[in-house]
């Protein structure tokens, strides 16, 4: 785990609490309007830490990918005098960080104080239901004609209801007598609103919450809220019933004189949330009223915001040319057939790799591993394999694979990638590595750019002998583009510091070796013709590491 790891986490932390504020900003517009109400909102805040944006995002995308056309055009194109090919722009490398990386000790460190403090939350909930489950067991059957199963139990206890599959009512010893008869009724009958309304099933869905995110004081605040307005539910439902809110109010006192134990979080009671308030409120005969339609609309917007916002982000961030590519990759995951044998060539072994290929035949011939891996996962110069056992760099190896649909050259070497691993049992993970990179920077004359010409070509670059034009580009995207077609043999990170939305005309000459009658070096032609220059350092490179690996077995 590195802090890359965490980022996703952070993201979903600072999403939930942000759901958390616009449920409290919603409750304080309801909070005249009937109790059930709020506590819906905030359990829907709570649910939220459990439901990452990203998931839903994901589901968008998922049916951007089912609906994608076939014919989708990529986002950027590049044409040479050799080959035309699409460019497909990834993360600078300052971006990128790896998965693993040995120097990172404070993600585990967090992860283990996590690990305790979920500990000492599931074992306490487990304690507690022990508890409960003690009382259950000793109390004695009572007949109260009921809907659910009543008992009396020994324990100093308000009452209760336990259970959520089965909910069992428990009652405490000599609650008969110390209650008059409306009073018990009115007691009863906030109890079998619990039971309505499953409340405990819902309370659970929260211990479940905090006991995840226990270090999150929001959990803890959203359980007091929950409890506060489940009272107040249940109390205006009985309110609705009883026509003497006195009685319900004595027979809530009443309770806590004789029977207040401390609350018990996983049995939905009588005596919850502030007392004070609860019986003011009784008194005043306050049952909440219903939402109008300017409140039911507002509802509405919040919870399509809240679900369809993500849904639709995941919907409209899908590339084309990526929701192309899953279409055919759903039709043709696999090939039909593959072939893996050594390369043992009657003359001298000579060196590369050749790939004559068509549409549904993949042949590789005299590839080592290295070069196999190179192709699978459309490594660079500078994205070398690391570590790995000597033989993957000497060994040589015929691989042919037949597809039983056509498919693209890239597609293939994706499909490459379960073959290396069901026959070489190829073990790979990407790792951030502190590597040589060229930074993009402004050069002290000054910037030189020129606005985009045609913003309708956007991402196209004409690369030529010692030329790259381009009539719109981002200066990401050139940094990108000098990687690609100039450099070549180290990542190019853009730090200009200048609008990332901005879109520029470039047009480059430079000679493309050490002939500097050819024309200036990239190094001398990019601050006289652009104002910008390229500097030596150092920044993260996303690499490969070989974990395992090992010779195959002959076919």
């Amino acid at each position: 785990m590195t802090l890359a790891d965490l980022s996703p986490l952070a993201n979903h932390l600072w999403q939930s609490t942000l759901c958390a504020i616009v449920a409290w900003l919603l409750t304080l517009t309801l909070r005249k309007n009937r109790a059930a109400v709020r506590y819906w909102i905030w359990l829907a805040a709570s649910a939220k830490f459990l439901i990452p944006f990203a998931l839903l995002a994901g589901v968008g995308s998922q049916l951007a990918w089912r609906t994608a056309p076939a014919t989708a055009q990529p986002r950027f194109s590049f044409v040479m005098d050799e080959i035309s090919r699409p460019f497909v722009f990834s993360a600078p490398a300052a971006r990128l960080v790896g998965e693993r990386s040995p120097s990172d000790v404070f993600p585990a460190i967090l992860l283990g104080v996590w690990l305790f403090g979920f500990a000492i939350a599931s074992v306490s909930w487990f304690r507690l239901w022990l508890y409960i489950r003690a009382v259950q067991r000793a109390a004695t059957q009572l007949s109260l004609n009921l809907p659910i199963r009543a008992m009396s139990s020994p324990a100093r206890l308000e009452p209760g209801v336990f259970g959520i599959r089965k909910p069992v009512l428990l009652l405490p010893e000599g609650i008969t007598e110390r209650l008059t008869p409306s009073q018990l009724e009115a007691v009863l009958t906030h109890e079998l609103c619990h039971v309505r309304r499953r409340d405990n099933l819902t309370a659970t869905i929260h211990m479940v919450v905090e006991a995840i995110f226990w270090f999150h004081p929001l959990t803890w605040w959203i359980r007091e809220r929950l409890v506060e307005e489940r009272e107040r539910a249940c109390d205006e439902e009985v309110l609705r019933v009883v026509s003497e809110p006195e009685i319900y109010a004595q027979g809530i006192l009443n309770v806590c004189r004789f029977y207040l134990a401390s609350p018990l979080t996983s049995v939905s009671g009588i005596t919850g949330a502030d007392l004070k308030k609860r019986i003011e409120k009784i008194l005043a005969h306050h049952t909440g009223g219903n939402l109008d339609l300017g409140r039911k609309l507002l509802l509405a917007t919040a919870g399509m915001l809240v679900v369809a916002g993500p849904i639709l982000a995941g919907l409209l961030n899908v590339p084309q040319s990526q929701a192309q590519s899953r279409g055919r990759d759903t039709a043709n995951r696999e090939f039909d057939a593959v072939s893996v044998k050594r390369y043992l060539p009657k003359g001298p072994i000579s060196e590369g790799c050749d790939s004559p290929s068509d549409p549904v035949m993949l042949a590789l011939v005299g590839c080592t591993l290295k070069d196999l891996v190179d192709l699978a996962y459309g490594l660079k110069s500078y994205q070398a394999q690391a570590k790995g056992p000597a033989w993957i760099e000497t060994d040589r190896y015929v691989i042919q694979a037949r597809s039983a649909t056509p498919a693209t050259e890239t597609e293939m070497m994706r499909m490459l990638q379960p073959v290396l691993a069901a026959r070489f049992h190829l073990i790979v993970h990407w790792e951030a590595r502190q590597a040589p990179v060229y930074i993009l920077e402004a050069a002290n004359s000054g910037l030189k750019l020129q606005p985009a010409s045609n913003t309708n070509r956007c991402g196209v670059v004409n690369v030529r002998q010692g030329t790259l034009k381009s009539d719109c580009l981002s200066l990401d995207d050139f940094a990108e583009a000098l990687q690609e077609f100039v450099i070549k043999d180290r990542p190019v990170i853009n730090r200009t510091a200048i609008n990332k939305e901005g879109q520029y005309k470039f047009d480059l000459a430079y000679s493309l070796g050490d002939d500097l009658a050819a024309g200036p070096s990239i190094f001398s032609a990019l601050p006289d013709q652009l104002g910008l220059t390229l500097k030596p350092g150092k920044a993260p490179v996303r690499t490969l590491v070989i974990d395992h690996a090992q010779r195959p077995e002959p076919n």
